[in-house]
């Protein structure tokens, strides 16, 4: 009786707390940020509108086009290792809430950011042994305080290859380049390949030469080194490279190695660029739960177990447990702990929807854990960031009333190129800007900045970098946290992953195997819905349908307000908003013409979909 009294005032702090924050505000900042971190030519869509090109010959002193990418924090520095990580967060963010995604009208935006990341990577990957993993170096960039619209400092390229290996860097690089393969699956299929095709050359890179990156990049090491080595990093791309195929020989490859890579001997209470231990451990609980495992459901356990172990060390129900601050905040270290606290979020909430979908809970230490109670610490965890917290601050940029102003950010700190174009020279930046104790002349719209020490106390000053600094790994798995607790809904993320279109982007139409038959010219409407089988495949004795439903606007006028029918529906469906019982409401308008894919995944035969009303002017 006590344990169910706990999770219930739990449930009524969080849903007290959720009423305070508006999610689908924070999740759009979240994403934008990564606008402002952009390197290299910008687009004619691009939002932050204070920004302008820069890096535009970046690898040219190597003789190759490293052009693009993201700036990793608060300097002008492209750090592969970081931003791959970024990437592989993006788009697990959006593999397992695309859906929620697309209903915050968000999922566009999050696309093209997970998009001019791997565009860059793919840059960087010029041989298949060949990476680069670094432009410009940490100590000529902080040596100046320049917007990346001035830039004055070396922008050498570092590469590893065959006789200078990083199996870190080149296996953090095949898991993004995986991850969002599966991102772009559907909305661009040849791009989805190349993006895999790039992933295994890498995998089998970084498994052949082995070496850890920061050994043959030395510049990194200050800045960027890999303490944990590359051994999580192998097993990591291998798992992304299995959830991406569906090929035994990468799972095979994270069973076989379970041991000597240390998959089931760590037990982790940290996740981050460096160390993936734990994210690796999350997937391979996945993969037990949707029944992969077969005669290795054994090794599959073990890794399940160190899962568990870091969700129940989180929750403080552990013997060994993650240090809170007075005011709930987790706790790892006084330069950018947020970064661990998004990370960890991401992994409770993933952890709480695949134990949901199973009809599991953990057995922790300290007593029985169920599914909600994780998801309702990680949303804790997230309201803190976003102000309920002893200082009433919020560690979002542009979240809130009171935010931090003095962000240790070298483009937000100067004043815009577009504002003023005057040079702003290397060390005269720190004389006029970096030194200034006024607010930012640009608001860094959506960056997560370090955080409060170990005692909930922060210092909103430019030179104190531990706090004010935001990072754009920050970001990655904030951005799927949000998108859960904005739209919530019921999950099952142990189906096979289909991620829906972007609204702004139909795809043509498919030939369909079953049309809806013609409606006889009294009941004429505008609208038609065509079905149609895209993939299949069995699990567990069963075998389950992927269906493709294209809604087509055939008026010659605009249709809004469209609200559907779905009967004999048994599993989950992208593009739609549940309005109750079988009926759904399709948010996007359609112009003359126009189409919209929705996407759904049943062991069934195909679902009866009818157009129930429309609006059209």
């Amino acid at each position: 009786m006590a344990s169910y009294l706990y999770v219930l005032s739990l449930a009524l702090c969080v849903g007290a707390a959720a009423a305070g924050h508006d999610y689908g505000a924070a999740l759009s900042k979240s994403i934008m940020f990564y606008e402002a971190q952009r390197s290299g030519k910008l687009p004619s869509n691009q939002r932050v509108t204070w920004r302008a090109d820069s890096g535009l010959s970046d690898g040219s002193a190597n003789g190759v086009n490293l052009v693009g990418g993201y700036y990793d924090a608060g300097d002008n520095v492209k750090f592969g290792l970081p931003m791959a990580f970024t990437v592989t967060m993006l788009s697990w963010s959006v593999v397992e809430y695309g859906k929620q995604l697309a209903s915050s009208g968000e999922l566009g935006h999050s696309m093209e950011a997970i998009r001019w990341g791997t565009d860059y990577l793919l840059k960087a990957h010029t041989e298949p042994d060949v990476l680069y993993g670094e432009v410009g170096d940490g100590n000529s960039d902080h040596y100046c305080w320049q917007r990346p619209e001035d830039m004055t400092t070396p922008r050498q390229a570092y590469r590893i290859d065959a006789n200078n290996p990083g199996s870190d860097l080149a296996g953090e690089t095949a898991a993004a380049m995986a991850a969002a393969s599966i991102v772009f699956r559907q909305s661009d299929p040849a791009y989805s390949n190349e993006l895999l095709n790039h992933a295994k050359q890498l995998f089998t890179f970084a498994d052949k030469y082995r070496g850890k990156y920061d050994s043959s990049i030395t510049v990194a090491q200050k800045y960027y080194a890999s303490k944990s080595g590359y051994a999580d990093e192998l097993l990591w791309a291998a798992a992304w490279l299995h959830e991406a195929t569906g090929d035994l020989s990468y799972m095979n490859y994270v069973i076989d190695n379970a041991a000597s890579l240390g998959g089931t001997g760590w037990q982790m209470t940290e996740f981050s660029w460096d160390v993936k231990y734990a994210g690796v451990q999350v997937l391979a609980s996945k993969f037990l739960m949707q029944g992969k495992g077969g005669q290795s459901n054994a090794v599959l356990q073990n890794y399940q177990e160190n899962a568990e172990f870091f969700m129940c060390a989180c929750l403080q129900k552990s013997n060994r447990v993650v240090q809170k601050t007075p005011g709930g905040l987790l706790f790892w270290q006084k330069w950018n702990n947020i970064q661990f606290v998004t990370s960890a979020s991401f992994l409770l909430t993933v952890y709480s929807d695949y134990l949901t979908a199973a009809r599991k809970n953990i057995q922790c230490s300290g007593g029985a854990v169920q599914p909600s109670e994780l998801l309702s610490f990680a949303q804790s965890q997230i309201d803190y960031i976003l102000g309920d917290n002893p200082r009433a601050t919020s560690y979002m940029v542009g979240y809130g009333s009171n935010y931090p102003n003095q962000v240790h950010h070298r483009a937000s700190s100067i004043v815009s190129f577009k504002v003023n174009p005057s040079f702003v020279t290397c060390r005269g930046g720190y004389a006029t800007w970096f030194s200034s104790k006024g607010s930012d002349p640009n608001v860094l719209h959506g960056a997560l900045v370090g955080g409060p020490d170990q005692n909930d106390n922060f210092a909103d000053e430019r030179d104190n970098y531990e706090q004010t600094e935001p990072a754009t790994y920050n970001n990655g798995p904030f951005v799927g946290v949000l998108a859960r607790l904005h739209a919530g809904g019921n999950l099952n993320q142990l189906l096979p992953v289909a991620v829906p279109s972007p609204a702004s982007k139909p795809k043509p139409t498919p030939a369909p195997v079953q049309a809806s038959p013609p409606l006889a010219p009294k009941d004429y409407s505008p609208i038609a819905v065509s079905q149609s089988v895209t993939s299949s495949w069995s699990s567990r004795g069963r075998t389950y349908y992927r269906y493709s439903t294209l809604i087509t606007n055939k008026s010659k006028k605009t249709v809004k307000n469209i609200k559907l029918s779905v009967q004999m529906l048994y599993g989950p469906i992208w593009g739609l908003s549940a309005t109750g019982g079988s009926s759904y409401s399709l948010w996007q308008s359609l112009a003359p013409g126009q189409s919209f894919d929705l996407v759904y995944i049943h062991a069934a035969p195909q679902a009866t979909i009818t157009v129930q009303s429309y609006d059209m002017n």
